[in-house]
């Protein structure tokens, strides 16, 4: 377990902890949340060992192994695959120590040294090293070409989601995660959160999704007035307990108040009275023992709210046929060449529309995005703009073309030259940018300020539409429920494009799904989403271990465009006529029905000879290693096959009763 034991911590002249003491119990997943600045960070750099305590103690079993996303990726020519595979640092150290002892001349110690070796690498299930790699960067977004790449070919974000793919590669006791939903899409979270709920160690997260850690975590451990305050349960239920307390706090403060109150009128009518002197003394010193009840501390709730927007233009955009993406000049030639996304998009947006725009990373959310922006022109088709239309586009590249030398009032004087600066200032003071912080440079500002600015610069135009793309990143919980609310309350039209889920569920009425390269409605909630990914993901899965036959025999998984309520069916006679033709569509049913068990029968039968056969020989294999003559030097080449081979077919066995599983189920939806 880990133990923190009157640990206090501070940064500077701040103090972030203050005697404190928690305990967390192993297998633990705990969500640490806490304003910005409140020692998240810090506490986590202290169980890696990168800061100490100024007093007290932080314990947990030295043998655990620590795993955590670096912050930091080289520009390495080394494939992503390899990258990721280098997070196992235990197998990276076997591979490089079988190197060197295999180097060295041939005795009969550096053969069983070798033999051992191979064993270790065995148990570290160095066979099937790569196929884990592989599925794990499959699930955060990367393709099979992708991984190929070498390192220094990623931009910033695909290099976290590496660090983090490193991080998951790693065999560990305890996992810090520091945000790591800020570089996923929706489809990577969905992913993410479905393996760590699988993992078997201790987890602590730092993470503002609500629903992410709703998902995963069993425990949340809140920083609050330089305490560390432990809760069970999901953010829900922390949120549930946090409020009960506020209002049981808040409801002794108020009695204390009636009791200071009263014990001052006693004081103040009586202390002059002899009779009385002593009764007032007795007051006196009650009033100077009681110790005053802290006030609440609950942060001051930050919101804001959309203005309404000056015009209501119906329709706002039309499009027809339309193909998004983008045109490319050859440096050389000087040619142009179309690279289609999103193909053949007929859309149309009504006034009062409520939009979350799903689909996989890459499938070209954000270039449909930016051609309704109007920042792509569309390759073909025609785009027609309502009269009046105002436009409110936020993406994270808007945040990072804000000018650092300049503070938020200049920026907000660009786009409001008219308007008194005193007006402005009142302005940006509702989205918390006050005094001096309104007129000073932005360097200093965190993601999370920057767009925060970004967004009341948005707001302040009025939009009658509003396009975002991921709007929440680097936003901490408090700003992202103040963005729920206002988005909630937003009179105008919106289209969303976010990985936070408690946002689409609370702000949209409608889900397109872009897919294929076409832009399509998509009838479900977030769970019949999660429910199409997985199954999207596994096809990839099985892609990247090479089951073809396996994915062959499955049906393709598609978006599901309608989904009607079954009619009920009144009984009645049936005529002879309509009887046969019943009889006739029952047997071209059954025909259909033997077509699609047929292949997966075979499968099946398939692989009941290949496990039998296997099984067979692994029995060979573990009759020959049981023999101790094996272990002689002389059989040293012998029994590095010998190790090798038991590898492989143990693990080829499980694959194989893997897919045997797989088919059964298959087989059973058909029969169901």
């Amino acid at each position: 377990m880990i133990r923190f034991q009157q640990v206090s911590l501070a940064r500077g002249v701040k103090p972030l902890l203050e005697n404190v003491d928690l305990t967390l119990n192993p297998g633990d997943k705990i969500g640490l949340i806490g304003a910005n600045g409140a020692g998240k960070s810090s506490l986590f750099a202290m169980l890696r060992g990168e800061l100490h305590a100024d007093q007290g103690n932080i314990d947990y079993p030295t043998k655990w192994r620590v795993a955590y996303v670096a912050q930091e990726t080289p520009a390495l020519d080394r494939p992503a695959v390899e990258y990721a595979i280098d997070g196992d640092v235990t197998l990276r150290r076997l591979e490089a120590q079988l190197a060197a002892a295999e180097a060295e001349p041939e005795s009969a110690e550096n053969g069983t040294h070798i033999a051992e070796l191979y064993a270790a690498l065995a148990d570290a299930d160095v066979y099937t090293v790569r196929s884990r790699a592989e599925q794990l960067l499959i699930g955060l977004g990367f393709t099979l070409e992708q991984m190929e790449r070498p390192v220094a070919s990623f931009s910033g974000g695909w290099r976290m989601r590496l660090n983090l793919a490193q991080a998951l590669m790693c065999p560990s006791d305890l996992l810090l995660l520091d945000e790591p939903t800020n570089h996923l899409d929706l489809d990577a979270i969905i992913w993410l959160e479905d393996w760590l709920k699988r993992y078997a160690g201790t987890l602590i997260i730092i993470s503002h999704d609500r629903d992410f850690l709703d998902g995963v975590v069993n425990v949340i451990v809140h920083i609050d007035d330089r305490k560390l305050k432990r809760y069970s349960g999901n953010y829900s239920a922390f949120e549930r307990q946090r409020a009960a307390q506020l209002e049981l706090a808040a409801g002794m403060i108020e009695k204390q108040m009636r009791q200071r109150a009263h014990l001052h009128s006693f004081i103040d009518r009586f202390k002059a009275k002899a009779s009385k002197a002593r009764q007032a003394q007795s007051r006196m010193k009650a009033l100077a023992k009681m110790e005053e009840l802290a006030p609440l501390r609950a942060a001051a709730e930050f919101s804001f709210e959309f203005r309404e927007p000056l015009s209501a233009p119906n329709p706002l955009l039309v499009m027809e046929k339309v193909n998004a993406g983008y045109r490319i000049e050859d440096p050389e030639t000087y040619a142009i060449s179309e690279k289609i996304i999103v193909g053949g998009i007929d859309f149309s947006l009504q006034t009062g529309q409520r939009i979350g725009l799903l689909g996989v990373n890459g499938a070209g959310k954000s270039t449909l995005i930016k051609t309704i922006a109007n920042e792509l022109d569309p390759i073909a088709g025609t785009a027609q703009f309502g009269k009046g239309l105002v436009i409110g586009y936020f993406a994270q590249h808007q945040v990072e073309m804000l000018r650092h030398d300049e503070s938020p009032l200049w920026h907000l004087a660009r786009i409001a030259p008219d308007v008194r600066e005193q007006e402005l200032r009142n302005f940006l003071g509702s989205f918390n940018f006050n005094g001096t912080m309104a007129s000073s440079s932005i360097a200093p500002f965190s993601g999370g300020e920057k767009a925060r600015l970004a967004l009341a610069l948005i707001v302040w135009q009025r939009p009658n539409l509003l396009l975002l793309d991921e709007p929440t990143n680097h936003l901490d919980l408090e700003t992202r429920e103040a963005l729920t609310m206002a988005l909630a309350q937003f009179e105008g039209t919106l289209v969303l494009v976010s990985h936070d889920r408690h946002l689409l569920r609370a702000t949209t009425d409608q889900f397109l799904i872009v897919a294929d390269g076409k832009l399509q409605p998509f009838d479900g909630d977030l769970d019949d989403y999660r429910d199409w990914l997985f199954k999207t993901k596994l096809a990839a899965k099985n892609s990247a271990a090479e089951a073809a036959q396996t994915a062959a025999n499955k049906p393709k998984v598609e978006p599901k465009v309608e989904k009607k309520a079954p009619e009920p069916v009144a009984a009645a006679v049936v005529p002879v006529g309509d009887r046969r033709e019943q009889k006739r569509l029952d047997a071209e049913e059954r025909q259909r029905l033997a077509g699609l068990k047929k292949p997966i029968e075979s499968r099946i039968k398939r692989l009941e000879e290949q496990i039998a056969k296997c099984n067979e020989k692994k029995a060979v294999i573990d009759a020959r290693l049981a023999d101790p003559a094996i272990y002689d030097a002389a059989n040293k080449e012998e029994l590095k096959t010998l190790i090798t081979d038991q590898a492989y077919c143990t693990k080829e066995l499980e694959q194989l009763e893997e897919d045997w599983l797989g088919q059964q189920e298959a087989l059973e939806q058909i029969l169901a």
